[in-house]
């Protein structure tokens, strides 16, 4: 990315910026008061009956915003019809800020059947829902952000109001009062019986209750990843997924009822503060896990002032709240969703990290699902299903990708590690002991031979056709002939015993005790034969001719060394033309 390209993204962002914090909160069918000249009639009285039943209350009610936000529910009834009522629609919106929206319906009582009235949001600042009951008192109940969640008349994570019981023939007349702050109200508001409002209620939990596990997971195995193997990439994915979480919590209404029940002003300040932190901590990861500075020093100053521009103006909407500041911050996360893609899109086309695009793949359900939310903050759209769960849905596909590509990463970086680590005391072509640990593995083998009585094996293993292989085919075909060799070496013993390039095309094998000569003839047939059979790395019609001399030690009291020299001189004498490709040296 050039210098140009760069400065043109930023300006692109700061652009998108000030254009969305700009924008009009407000939408095309928004109604404040003073709209309506004359009070729209009432509709028709909803008929609660059936069971597993949802009514939405709009084309069934109508609405009108007291700008004192004083009038109490006495003087609405007594206003009546001299209130300029409009009717509500489908996916209508209220700017509400500092008013009180009145919303007013008719029903039908229900009898001995439950009714509820559900207002599809968490978060709302205040609800007031009132009726009059058979002797004409009123009945008062209330929800909202306003007062803990156990103290609503039906605790959950939505305001829930349960209809009359009362039913003479005559409908009932409700009334819903709504306080609102910074954000249109947009939720939709329906009526269940009591079985069908449970049953979704009941899926809402399940769906939730795997996410939020989900997250608990994979929060707790990424922070001992990263303590285990250092890794700063894992600690800011727990610290995303984590911030995510409790930020969904906070959305979902779930933190509310589960908990800080009582915790009324970190309630009402969570749901503005958290979206804002888990997306500096999302572009915070991917950061870090891309590593901007290795292509482009502005690229990571860039990204780094965005995500203390996001904290920073977290920080002031949660001293401030007001609309703009929320509305800024909005605009802000639009542009870290859009950095995330853009620092993405590098590291892809770059090419040299194979697992961004796992993280790519991971972050895409997220970077879709997030724009319903955040278009909901702005109040470009209304509230609905993928507002509300959208981003939840995202996450529970995004982690579980997001941790296997880390976990992939991660263990290419160990796997590198462990290589270099090991070069001290392995060959670096084939992956073999070298000789110095052969001669530590063997001296400690004969010790254990002489205390415990028993017999141990050193195979002396040669590549007989070797000058051959180089002369015809070239080094490079000679070198993929030793691989190939080491892997059937390797092979061919058990984990307790070694295998060792000790020479240009030499190897030893030493067979751990207690082991016996038919045993070590074997292991030396198992050799040969293998070396024989066509690899498939190798050119057609080639194949390893090995020679192997067999000891069996310890023997007349001799070292380790002079064991090694002892063996190595038996396989050196053999002939390159030998029929017998296995010698035994003692027995």
């Amino acid at each position: 990315m050039t210098a140009r390209a760069m400065r043109a993204w930023w300006l692109a962002c700061l652009g998108w910026v000030l254009c969305l914090a700009g924008l009009p909160l407000s939408h095309a069918q928004d109604v404040l008061s003073g709209g309506q000249l004359h009070a729209a009639a009432a509709p028709p009285p909803v008929r609660l009956a059936g069971s597993n039943v949802a009514l939405p209350l709009h084309g069934r009610s109508r609405f009108w915003i007291d700008d004192s936000a004083m009038k109490s529910v006495e003087e609405i009834e007594s206003a009546g019809d001299t209130l300029p009522w409009a009717p509500r629609e489908p996916d209508q919106q209220y700017r509400v800020d500092g008013k009180a929206l009145w919303i007013q319906f008719d029903a039908h009582g229900a009898g001995h059947a439950r009714w509820f009235l559900e207002i599809a949001s968490s978060g709302v600042d205040r609800v007031q829902f009132f009726h009059r009951n058979e002797t004409g008192g009123w009945v008062r109940q209330e929800a909202g952000d306003s007062r803990p969640v156990s103290q609503w008349p039906l605790p959950g994570r939505v305001p829930t109001f349960e209809l009359s019981h009362h039913d003479n023939g005559s409908p009932v007349r409700y009334y819903l009062r709504i306080e609102h702050d910074r954000v249109n109200f947009a939720a939709p508001i329906a009526l269940y019986d009591q079985a069908r409002l449970f049953s979704l209620r009941e899926r809402e939990q399940f769906m939730l209750g795997a996410y939020f596990g989900l997250a608990a997971l994979m929060a707790i195995v990424a922070v001992a990843n990263a303590i285990a193997y250092r890794d700063r990439t894992f600690g800011t994915y727990a610290l995303y997924v984590a911030l995510l979480g409790v930020g969904q919590a906070a959305y979902l209404g779930v933190g509310a009822q589960h908990l800080w029940d009582t915790w009324l002003k970190w309630n009402e300040v969570a749901t503005f503060l958290l979206p804002g932190l888990s997306s500096a901590a999302g572009l915070w990861f991917v950061h870090t896990a891309t590593e901007p500075a290795r292509f482009s020093r502005v690229l990571d100053l860039m990204v780094r002032i965005l995500i203390g521009a996001l904290l920073l103006a977290v920080t002031a909407d949660t001293i401030f709240e007001s609309r703009p500041t929320f509305g800024f911050v909005m605009a802000l996360t639009f542009v870290a969703l859009l950095s995330i893609v853009a620092l993405i899109g590098i590291v892809w086309s770059r090419g040299d990290d194979p697992t961004i695009r796992l993280i790519a793949l991971g972050f895409l359900p997220v970077l879709v699902m997030a724009i319903f939310p955040l278009a909901r903050g702005l109040n470009l759209i209304p509230g609905s299903a993928l507002t509300r769960y959208g981003l939840t849905i995202g996450a529970m596909l995004e982690m579980p990708i997001l941790f296997y590509a880390l976990a992939m990463r991660g263990s290419r970086r160990r796997e590198a590690q462990a290589r270099a680590a090991a070069l001290s005391h392995s060959d670096a072509l084939t992956g073999l002991s070298n000789l110095r640990t052969l001669m530590q593995r063997l001296e400690a083998s004969l010790a254990r031979a002489h205390s415990q009585r028993h017999a141990c094996a050193l195979l002396t293993v040669r590549i007989a056709n070797f000058e051959s292989i180089v002369s015809e085919f070239g080094r490079e075909v000679a070198e993929k002939a030793l691989v190939v060799a080491a892997f059937l070496l390797r092979r061919a013993v058990r984990d307790v015993d070694i295998a060792a390039r000790t020479g240009d095309h030499e190897f030893s094998l030493l067979l751990d005790g207690p082991t016996s000569p038919t045993e070590a003839v074997s292991c030396a047939q198992q050799i040969v034969a293998s070396g024989l059979r066509q690899a498939g790395s190798l050119p057609q019609g080639l194949t390893i001719r090995f020679h192997v001399a067999v000891a069996m030690l310890p023997d007349n009291a001799r070292d380790a060394q002079a064991s090694h020299r002892w063996a190595a001189s038996g396989l050196k004498s053999m002939p390159g033309d030998t029929r017998k490709p296995i010698r035994s040296m003692n027995f």
